[in-house]
């Protein structure tokens, strides 16, 4: 597809409809925009998470194609299963995709993608990061950043609630040497839908990790959602970024970046951190950038 996919040229057939998500949904709006450019001739693999909880409610089915709710730590295998079994039963013109949370991606489903991405298994994962375990009650997960409350990291006098870093995902995957990997955010929605294309279009493994907000769990207004999530890139907290041919590349390299605290600020799960807090967390973003243009930056 040589057309440059936005608001006007993309289909108006909706693959992804009437699910019972949250207002504001992130992952929902994600998963909605990678169904419009992957089209109907798509098997949806989805462990139990936000999404095939608010997808698979009878009678009112979210996906109007093909889609299965996997075991939680099995969504890479499933993926892999469907996409051996469309080859083996001679069905063409056909992507096998799955469409994980951070939680299900990072730590329950960590061994099945890194398995699919070894055998290269034609599949297009997408990690849905909404940065903790929103479906079961909000939990830490290894994608969940320094600072955040959560059940599982409250914040008072002794922690800033979360005491680790996100797990740098994108870079696990690619040290696996996958056929092609991305990151993305709903903030910057033709970006988005430009990678999922190139994978779409990419035979072997494909890794999206797509940065979306949750309203519920981040305790924000669920009007701000895209913008939020531009923010999160604008201020450094995220990073648009690609991995193929062995070679990393930045796609949004800031000159300045935006405030930190402002982003912060508008979000429940952060209104108790302090200055110190920030600065870590404005440290970390530093130590991080230093590198990433150091090493891919040509």
């Amino acid at each position: 597809m040589n057309q440059k996919l936005n608001a006007r040229t993309i289909t108006n057939k909706e693959l992804f409809y009437g699910h019972k998500a949250c207002g504001g949904c992130g992952e929902a709006l994600a998963v909605r925009l990678a169904m419009k450019v992957l089209g109907e001739r798509t098997f949806a693999s989805l462990p139990a998470g936000c999404m095939s909880a608010v997808s698979f409610i009878y009678p009112n089915m979210a996906f109007t194609s093909n889609a299965i709710i996997t075991p939680f730590a099995s969504t890479g295998a499933v993926a892999a299963g469907v996409a051996a079994g469309l080859k083996a039963l001679g069905i063409e013109d056909t992507h096998s995709v799955g469409f994980a949370g951070d939680g299900g991606t990072a730590d329950i489903g960590l061994q099945a993608l890194s398995g699919a991405i070894d055998r290269n298994d034609d599949i297009i994962y997408f990690c849905n990061d909404n940065e903790a375990y929103m479906n079961t009650g909000i939990q830490k997960s290894g994608l969940t950043p320094y600072g955040t409350r959560t059940t599982t990291s409250p914040a008072g006098e002794n922690l800033p609630g979360s005491i680790t870093m996100k797990k740098n995902m994108f870079e696990i995957v690619a040290a696996h040497g996958i056929a092609y990997a991305a990151t993305a955010s709903i903030g910057y929605l033709e970006d988005f839908m430009k990678k999922v294309q190139k994978a779409k279009d990419i035979k072997g493994t494909s890794y999206i990790h797509v940065f979306a907000p949750c309203p519920t769990g981040w305790g924000h207004e669920s009007n701000i959602a895209v913008s939020l999530a531009k923010q999160a890139v604008d201020c450094g907290l995220w990073y648009l970024a690609e991995y193929e041919n062995g070679e990393f590349t930045l796609n949004k390299n800031p000159k300045e970046f935006s405030s930190v605290e402002d982003y912060l600020k508008v979000q429940g799960r952060f209104k108790h951190l302090e200055d110190r807090d920030i600065e870590i967390i404005k440290n970390h973003r530093d130590t991080k950038w230093k590198k990433m243009r150091r090493d891919w930056v040509r």
